[in-house]
C-alpha cells in the first residue's frame, strides 16, 4: 500500500471516492489510543479526563544538533518514494530548528535527520541567521523545501520577511525562493505532491496570508508554475514571547479540494474551499473550529486517517496553566475529541507529523520546551480504507 502521508508542513493523497467516511461513528481519535499507552502513574492528568500527558515509553529523541541550536518546529516525515542515495531515507523524520545555541529566535541553521533506527544527524546547516520555521516539506522527487524567519537580534524588531529554501536529498542548497508579495515569513506550510507535479500551500505570518505555489519538481529542483494569494484576512502581529503571531498550521484534503488553517491569534481553526484551484484571493474561509475551553493559540496541524485534524498549541492565546502545551483532536465538524499535554509547562507544542502505512500509523510532535521529538507507533485498525475507524492500542515501540 502507498504510504499516505499528512505532517503539520505535510501532503496528504486523499481516498479514493468510495472510501467514504462511515455515518454515525463514535470516534476515539488517534489522541486516545496514544493516551491508552500510558504506563504506571502517568494516566491521566488529574480532575481532567479529557486531558492525558506523554505515555511512556515512546521514542523521545532530542533534536539538539552539535552547533546547539534549539525550539525545533517543523516536523516532516521522508516518504516511501524519496529517491536513495543521499543523507536521508524513506521512514526518517526531519526536523527544523529556529533558534541558536543562545536561544535567539529567528536564527536557528539546522535540519536535523531521526531515522528508525541509528543516531541522530545533521542533514542541513546552512548561514548564520536563518531561523528555520515549521514550513518544513519532503517531496517524492528527492528535494525538501524549507522556509525561514530570519532576524538579527531574535526580536520581531528585526525580522525580514524570509525566503523558501529548495535542498536536495543530501541538504545541499540548490535554490532559494523569495517573492516580495507572496513569501512573507513562510511560518508553515502543506503539500500536495503527484511527483513531477507539486502544490506548496504556505502560511505567512507577517502578511496573515496563504500562498499557493504551483511547482515542477524534479530531483534538481523546482521552477514554479504559477503563484497566487488563496486566502487572507487571519490576524497576524509581533509578539515578545511568540516572536509573531498569525496564521500557521496547513493541511490539504485533495480529494474534497479543501485548505484547512490553524490561525493563532484569532484562536480557531479556517476551511479553505477550493484552494487547489483558485483563480483569486478567497479570504480566511469558513471557521470550522472555534473552543475557548480547548483551543490555545492553534500551532501546527494534521489531518488524521480517521478524518478528524490534530493540532498544537502555542499557549500565547487564551492560555490555560491547568491545559499546557496541548494537542487538540477535533472533528471536521467542529466537535473535540481528546487532548494530550505534550510538556507539562507552557509554550511547549508546535510543529507536529504523522504517517500511514499499512496497519501502523506513526505520529511525532516536537517539545520545543526541552528540545525533543516524540514518536508514537498506533495501529491502523482499517488500513484499506483512509478514514479508518475503531482504533484499538498497540504496545508502544521505539522509533
Amino acid at each position: 500500500m502507498h504510504e499516505q502521508t499528512v505532517v503539520s508542513s505535510g501532503a496528504l493523497e486523499s481516498a479514493a471516492p468510495n472510501q467514504k467516511q462511515r455515518a454515525g461513528r463514535v470516534a476515539a481519535g488517534v489522541l486516545s489510543v496514544a493516551l491508552a499507552l500510558a504506563g504506571p502513574g502517568q494516566a491521566v492528568a488529574a480532575g481532567n479526563m479529557d486531558q492525558g500527558i506523554l505515555p511512556d515509553p515512546v521514542a523521545i529523541v532530542s533534536t539538539v544538533p552539535p552547533n546547539g541550536d534549539v525550539n525545533p518546529y517543523g516536523v516532516a516525515f521522508v516518504p516511501p518514494g524519496f529517491p536513495t542515495g543521499g543523507t536521508t531515507s524513506p521512514g526518517d523524520i526531519l526536523v527544523s530548528n529556529f533558534n541558536n545555541s543562545a536561544n535567539l529566535q529567528g536564527t536557528g541553521t539546522t535540519i536535523v535527520r531521526i531515522p528508525k533506527t541509528g543516531p541522530t544527524t545533521v542533514f542541513f546547516q546552512g548561514a548564520s541567521g536563518l531561523g528555520l520555521t515549521t514550513a518544513l516539506n519532503v517531496l517524492e522527487a528527492g528535494l525538501v523545501i524549507v522556509g525561514n524567519l530570519p532576524t538579527a537580534d531574535g526580536s520581531c524588531a528585526t525580522a525580514t520577511a524570509g525566503s523558501l529554501l529548495v535542498l536536495d536529498r543530501s541538504g545541499n542548497l540548490l535554490t532559494t525562493l523569495t517573492d516580495s508579495k507572496l513569501i512573507n515569513g513562510p511560518w508553515d506550510s502543506a503539500v500536495f505532491d503527484r511527483g513531477g507535479r507539486v502544490q506548496l500551500f504556505v502560511s505567512n505570518a507577517l502578511s496573515g496570508g496563504v500562498t499557493r505555489f504551483d511547482l515542477s519538481a524534479g530531483p534538481t529542483g523546482v521552477t514554479v508554475t504559477k503563484s497566487l494569494q488563496i486566502a487572507s484576512g487571519y490576524s497576524h502581529r509581533c509578539d515578545p514571547a511568540a516572536l509573531v503571531v498569525g496564521p500557521t498550521g496547513l493541511a490539504y484534503d485533495s480529494f474534497r479540494d479543501i485548505l484547512y488553517v490553524a490561525s493563532t491569534e484569532d484562536n480557531a481553526v479556517y476551511a479553505v474551499w477550493g484552494a487547489g484551484h483558485a483563480t483569486a484571493d478567497n479570504g480566511p474561509g469558513a471557521v470550522i473550529y472555534t473552543d475557548n475551553t480547548h483551543l490555545h493559540g492553534p500551532l501546527g496541524l494534521v489531518l488524521a486517517p480517521n478524518g478528524d485534524l490534530i493540532v498544537s498549541n502555542a499557549d500565547v492565546i487564551n492560555p490555560d496553566p491547568n491545559q499546557p502545551s496541548e494537542l487538540v483532536e477535533f472533528t471536521r465538524e467542529g466537535r473535540f475529541v481528546k487532548e494530550l499535554s505534550m510538556d507539562l509547562a507552557q509554550g511547549g507544542s508546535f510543529g507536529i507529523g504523522l504517517v500511514t502505512a499499512g496497519d501502523t500509523i506513526r505520529l511525532a510532535a516536537v517539545d520545543d520546551n526541552a528540545s525533543t521529538l516524540t514518536i508514537w507507533t498506533l495501529p491502523n485498525a482499517e488500513p484499506g480504507r483512509f478514514f479508518g475507524f475503531g482504533f484499538t492500542a498497540l504496545s508502544p515501540t521505539a522509533r
